[in-house]
Order: C-alpha cells, then sequence, then structure tokens
C-alpha cells in the first residue's frame, strides 16, 4: 500500500471555493472482472443463508465483486460499486458485508443484494486500511488506517443514512458538518482534521481506541467481542478492550511494521506477521511471545489459520504461500506465485490468493486435514531467526512448492500502468501489466485499436500528430483504468470543427466544444430519465439540482455563461456515444462533501447533486465560455509585392485552418480593400455568412468586376516556413512560431488562376 498525501480540509477556508470536479471511470469492455491488484478477499459459507458458497473480492479498482462458487466453479454474481478509491479490506458480518477504503469511508452491503450500499459510515481522516468483527456478535466492528485511528462500531447504534450512492442525504449530517471531499482520484485526498463527531447522524459515535501514534495496517477480534488488537508502524501488538477502547497491553517483539493478525476464537493466542519476515504467536494470558517462525524471505502480509487455530497459512512479498504446524513448528511451501501476495482467505480444502494482480487464486489447501500437505513431502523446520530463511535459500536449500497450479483461477483484466495523451486530445495511448498497448478514444471510452504487444515509446511516436488541441481535461490510472478529471471552467477550452469529426450534415464552420458533448454523452440516461419524471418537478418548471448551485457570490455568474435557446440535452453525437454494455462510472462530490460513484446507465434523473455547472451545460447549453481565440498580425512575406492588406492585429478561433487564412488574404486582394483600422475585430469562421469566405468559387456573390474574377494562390509563412493549409492557428503557434509574443504570418502570391 503506498502512501499518497492528504490535502488539508478546507472547511472554513477564506479561500474561494472551488467547484465540484467531475470524473469518469472507463470501464474494461469485460466489466465482469477487477482491472486492478485484489487488496482483500472475504468468504461467505452459504450453508447458514444460502445454497451457495460465496467469495468477495475488493480491488484497488474500487469495486468489490462476489462470485458464487458452485461444483468447483467461480461464476461472476455482483459488482459492488460505490467507493471511489481502493477497496482495502472487507469482511462479513452476518448477512452484512462490510468494506473500508483509501476514500475514508467504511461502507455497509448486504451479501445478497443486487450491489447497492445500504450504509456509508465516516469517521476518519485518513485511509482505512482494515476491518475486523466478532463472529459470534455480529453488531460489532472495528476499522483502522493511517493517521493511527482505530475505531469500534455498533453497526445497529451506527444509524447512518441509507445509501443510494448518489442520494445527496445519504451524507447529510444534522450539524451541518461535511465529510471528507473528493480532490483528485489520483490522491484519494481526505481532510486531515475532521471533527471525531462528524459524519454520523442521530449523534452516534463510534467507540475511538486511543494511543496508536502511526498507522495501523492489521486488526484482529475475538468471537465475543470482547478483545481486540492492532498493530502497524509502532512494531508493538496493543490489545484492547474494544467495549470501552482502553488499553490491556502492549506485546513487543517484531522489528519492523506488523502487517497481518489472527486471534483464536477463544482470545487466548494471537498470531502476528511483520515486514521483519517473521510469524509470531503470542500468549495474551502470559503476555508474551511464545514461539517464532521463520518462513517467509521477506514481508509477511496476509494469514490464515484452520478452525482449531492448530495450523497456520502465510503469504507475503516472497510470492509464496507457506502452511505452518503450529505445535511441531514443521512448515511446508504450499505454493508460489507470480505476484506478491496481500491477504489469504481458507474455505474448506481451498486458499484463496488475492495477489497485486487483478486475478483471483484458488490453491489446494487441504484446510481440514492440513496434515495431508505435509505427507508429500518437502517439509522443513521452521527457525526462529528472521535470517535463518534467507540464509537457507542463498544457500540453495529452498524449498519446493507442493502444488504447480491453482485449482482456481477467477481471472482479472490487465491494469493499465503507463498512458500517455495523444495531441489530438481525444486520444490516450495506454500500456497494461501484460504489455499490451491500446489506444482509447476518451470522448465515447472504447478502445478504437488494439495494437498488442508493441514498443509503447514507439507506437507513441508513430502516432505523434502536429496539432495542438488545449488540455481540456486530467487523467490518471491509479484504479487500473482511465479516470477522466473535468474541472470547470478550463475543460471547457478546446474546441473542434465538426466536420473533423465527421457529423453528418455539419456546416464547415460548426465548432463542437468537446468537454460540453463528452458530458452530453455521459448524462444522456440521466437526462432523459429526469424528463420522463419532469411531471413530477417543481410547479414553476424549474429542475432542482440539489444544493450545488452557484450563488451570487459564485466565482463565476451566470451571466458570464453563453446562453443557448435549444435544448439538446438528450441529443448525443456519434463521436461521444458511450457504451451501455460496459458503461463508465461517473464521481463527483455528494452535497455535503461526500464523494460517491455510479454508473451512467444507473443514473435514474433524481440525483440532485450532480455539479450545478454539468447540469447547466447538458440541460440549458450554457457553460463558461473560455477563450478559443488566437491572436495574430499578418504582412506580406519580405520581397513580396503583394499589398499590405491589414496594419492591426486580427483575432481568430484557435481551431482556424490556414487555408482560411489565406482565403482571407485572397478576398482582400481581389476585393482590393485594404483594411485600415488597428486591432481589427476580424473573426473568422464564427458565423454561417463568414463560413462561406473558404469557398469564394462564386465571384458573382461577392459582386466582382470581370477583372476581379483572376484569383490569386497564396501561401501563408511563419518563420519563413511555408505552412500547411491544414494546419490551425494553435498548432502553428505552438510547434512554428514556438514565442511567446502574439503570432506573426506572413503571406506572398505564388500565382494567379
Amino acid at each position: 500500500m503506498h502512501r499518497v498525501g492528504s490535502a488539508g480540509n478546507t472547511a472554513g477556508s477564506t479561500r474561494p471555493r472551488k467547484e465540484k470536479r467531475f470524473t469518469y471511470v472507463l470501464n474494461d469492455a469485460d466489466d465482469k472482472k477487477h482491472c486492478a491488484g485484489i487488496n482483500c478477499l472475504a468468504y461467505l459459507n452459504g450453508s447458514t443463508f444460502s445454497t451457495s458458497d460465496y467469495l468477495f473480492s475488493g480491488s484497488r479498482d474500487g469495486t468489490l465483486k462476489r462470485w458464487e462458487l458452485n461444483n468447483g466453479d467461480a461464476s461472476f454474481s455482483a459488482t459492488f460499486e460505490s467507493h471511489v478509491d481502493w477497496v482495502n479490506d472487507a469482511i462479513i458480518v452476518g448477512e452484512k458485508l462490510v468494506s473500508c477504503s483509501s476514500d475514508t469511508t467504511i461502507k455497509v452491503w448486504n451479501c445478497f443484494s443486487d450491489g447497492a450500499c445500504t450504509r456509508t459510515l465516516r469517521q476518519h481522516s485518513d485511509y482505512v486500511i482494515c476491518l475486523a468483527a466478532a463472529e459470534k456478535n455480529s453488531n460489532i466492528v472495528a476499522s483502522g488506517g493511517l493517521g493511527g485511528e482505530v475505531f469500534v462500531w455498533d453497526l445497529d447504534a451506527a444509524l447512518a443514512p441509507v445509501a443510494k450512492s448518489v442520494d445527496a442525504k445519504e451524507d447529510e449530517v444534522p450539524n451541518g458538518n461535511s465529510g471528507p471531499a473528493l480532490s483528485t482520484m489520483c490522491s484519494a485526498n481526505s481532510s486531515s482534521n475532521i471533527a471525531s463527531s462528524n459524519g454520523q447522524s442521530h449523534g452516534y459515535n463510534p467507540i475511538a481506541a486511543k494511543g496508536h501514534k502511526d498507522s495501523v495496517y492489521a486488526l484482529a477480534m475475538n468471537d465475543t467481542g470482547t478483545l481486540l488488537l492492532s498493530g502497524g508502524t509502532e512494531k508493538v501488538v496493543r490489545v484492547w478492550d474494544p467495549r470501552t477502547g482502553s488499553k490491556n497491553m502492549k506485546l513487543r517483539g517484531h522489528t519492523d511494521n506488523i502487517r497481518a493478525l489472527l486471534v483464536d476464537s477463544t482470545g487466548r493466542y494471537c498470531l502476528s506477521g511483520s515486514s521483519d519476515s517473521m510469524i509470531r504467536l503470542w500468549d495474551l494470558g502470559q503476555q508474551r511471545c511464545v514461539h517464532s517462525y521463520a518462513v517467509h524471505t521477506d514481508s509477511v502480509w496476509a494469514l490464515a489459520s484452520t478452525p482449531s487455530f492448530g495450523h497456520v497459512y502465510s503469504g507475503g512479498r516472497d510470492q509464496s504461500v507457506y502452511l505452518t504446524d503450529l505445535s511441531t513448528r514443521e512448515s511446508v511451501l504450499l505454493c508460489t506465485n507470480e505476484y506478491p501476495i496481500l491477504q489469504l482467505s481458507l474455505q474448506d480444502d481451498t486458499i484463496w490468493v488475492a495477489t497485486t494482480d487483478s486475478s483471483v487464486y484458488g490453491w489446494p489447501a487441504e484446510g481440514r486435514t492440513p496434515q495431508k500437505v505435509f505427507q508429500k513431502g518437502g517439509s522443513f523446520l521452521a527457525g526462529n531467526l528472521s535470517f535463518s530463511r534467507a540464509r537457507a535459500s542463498l544457500e540453495g536449500s529452498a524449498p519446493v512448492p507442493v502444488y504447480k497450479e491453482p485449482s482456481f483461477v477467477i481471472p482479472g483484466v490487465p491494469a493499465i500502468i503507463q498512458h500517455e495523451i495523444m495531441n489530438n486530445r481525444r486520444h490516450v495511448l495506454t500500456k497494461d501489466t501484460t504489455g499490451s498497448v491500446k489506444l482509447w478514444e476518451i470522448t465515447r471510452g472504447a478502445v478504437i485499436e488494439d495494437f498488442g504487444k508493441v514498443s509503447f515509446e514507439d507506437k507513441k511516436k508513430e502516432l505523434f500528430e502536429m496539432v495542438s488541441i488545449p488540455a481540456w481535461f486530467t487523467m490518471d490510472a491509479r484504479l487500473g483504468c482511465l479516470s477522466v478529471h473535468l474541472d470547470t471552467p478550463q475543460c471547457f477550452s478546446a474546441e473542434i470543427y465538426a466536420v473533423d469529426l465527421n457529423v453528418a450534415g455539419a456546416q464547415e464552420d460548426l465548432k463542437i466544444n468537446l468537454a460540453q458533448e463528452t458530458l452530453r454523452g455521459l448524462l444522456v440516461h440521466w437526462s432523459k430519465r429526469k424528463q420522463k419524471s419532469s411531471s413530477h418537478s417543481l410547479p414553476n418548471g424549474d429542475s432542482s439540482i440539489g444544493k450545488d448551485v452557484p450563488s451570487k457570490d459564485s466565482p463565476r455568474s451566470r451571466s458570464e455563461v453563453d446562453d443557448a435557446t435549444e435544448n439538446h440535452a438528450t441529443h448525443v453525437l456519434p463521436s461521444f456515444e458511450f457504451s451501455t454494455v460496459s458503461p463508465p462510472s461517473i464521481i463527483t462530490e455528494g452535497s455535503s462533501g461526500g464523494p460517491w460513484r455510479k454508473r451512467i446507465t444507473d443514473l435514474d434523473g433524481t440525483e440532485g447533486d450532480l455539479p450545478w455547472w454539468c447540469v447547466d451545460c447538458v440541460t440549458h447549453n450554457r457553460y463558461p465560455k473560455e477563450n478559443t481565440k488566437c491572436g495574430f498580425y499578418l504582412h506580406p512575406a519580405e520581397g513580396s509585392p503583394a499589398p499590405n492588406i491589414t496594419q492591426g492585429k486580427l483575432s481568430a478561433p484557435r481551431i482556424l485552418r490556414i487555408h482560411k487564412v489565406a482565403n482571407y488574404v485572397v478576398e482582400k486582394l481581389v476585393l482590393d480593400k485594404p483594411d485600415g483600422g488597428s486591432d481589427s475585430a476580424f473573426v473568422m469562421g464564427l458565423s454561417s455568412a463568414q463560413s462561406q469566405l473558404s469557398a469564394l468559387d462564386s465571384s458573382s456573390r461577392l459582386g466582382l468586376k470581370s477583372w476581379q474574377k483572376t484569383k490569386p494562390c497564396i501561401e501563408i509563412l511563419c518563420n519563413n516556413q511555408v505552412l500547411s493549409p491544414e494546419m490551425s492557428l494553435a498548432t502553428v503557434r505552438t510547434y512554428i512560431w514556438k514565442k511567446p509574443e502574439d503570432l506573426i504570418l506572413h503571406y506572398r502570391v505564388v500565382q494567379s488562376r
């Protein structure tokens, strides 16, 4: 788990309020699979609640998935989607699934639901890393995370509002405080000074176990919920009374971070795994370590015991799973994986293994009769010094794994580990963990070409285009897939001609705003369903967009946005149509600061806390007008007999093609009407009338005299370089002019025709 810096809470700040960010996450074509490492596993024995057994997996892609285990097969059953950052841990509590995340929240789900979140608990001020539950008391759950916070929750008493994933009421609190705000997906920023009393309705506060001075990585609780163990970067195991939050004892012995904890059902013994590569068995009654097991050559990150607590399965950074008899100290290498092991879950005779890979692996374990594994040979006696296994490995006496291949593989999608935004600002080149390189079109969330396993750098050079489009979005691949972030007003800075998108019947000079059309494509389902429910809207016909409306003191008033008369909210151009088979998910903040995540096809039109500027753009065609103009000077080339047709600075759209500039020069020369004014307000290509200037095919249209029908052929130059007619002004400025001063173009007559 790598640490990403958190931003401080801006509540009460005097700085101007920043508008909500709008993020959309592009899902792979096969969205039944995880697309990032698996951080946690939870097994549900179906004999109690259903006819099937289930395995739940939580991933760095921000989702949990349910897998039905039947007849030696694992089939996809449901996706649980509401977290906006890595899912770090998950546990089964009765019929409830409880998960925690780097988004600082704990979420509660019904194990057998279709994936809807029922509660969101907010108390942590930083990443929530681990959970523990009392098996015989299905109400008690403990949570721990970065910042040294440990809380004990009574799920029945924590009357958090029902979370409909995007309901504004989900995160409302009586005192008006808000939960941690989402600032960026890549850092999952959380506030660092949220009061411990906020985030829960009806005044409920969990019990705080105070004492950790630094991050907590592991928790364990006995069956009755009378004993809580925690460990982290302080290298000690702390023992608490979870009913009061009081400290009972500290267990010292490890020399590095404690990453995994187990406690037996009676609460007498506990096991700890550490980054010092050791596993330790503690007698809590005697408050001392009774055995140390040196079986790993690197950090121990995961532990799972047999029901009798007589044997332990362990895994970690060395990519190996060992089975150890706690009494005889006999150990055997069960299997090896290709990736570091993050968590283990024992299901009868199968040990499920979660790794930094997006797949889940099931290995034979003989969980009911682990002695059978030792009978296969290859066992060794675990040492009690951390360097003993490492030394044995260096001496060539490394054990041979009992099993070579897993019994089950629940395949995932390779995570994206590298990406490059192309110059056209619509395409993104990606590389995944297998080395496969793909080209995405982010304005419709689809892979347009799969190049296979080729050189990423070579392909990037091959796809290079000399075009210049403003950076209208930012992006990261923290979730193993592409997350595209839109911030107003800068996201509205990029325009493109409709003809370049092959829009049927489009006029030559019709411009498309990339952010506006992308938002329409993403929110088309929301718009259609909102229109259907319009009969239930306010009497005056106004649409409510929740609490998130711009006030009179908003940084950008409505008078500053471009007003359009026609609403095209449900009309989507083909280049902006997103898949409904594997639809993207959107992420934004709730009305009171809590982020939410939902697939675009699941939006029902009642979401009241979409950013106001997104709603304004989609439903009213209004958005902030960024400066999309380029100022330049136009002079005759040195030595050219052509007259000077303008004396001032011209202004035109940045996307204007050079051939339009040439046509303008032609018109001026043919009409013999030099521009005598300074700082001309000439704007090329904005209106339908002006768009006709590019044709000049009909001299009669301009009322030209017979001697004016001979039109010169013009070349446009910059820095003494003849420009391609298809270049835009922005491209010329970026790649040819390369100066901060206003662009200077020259023209010369090549021939007449």
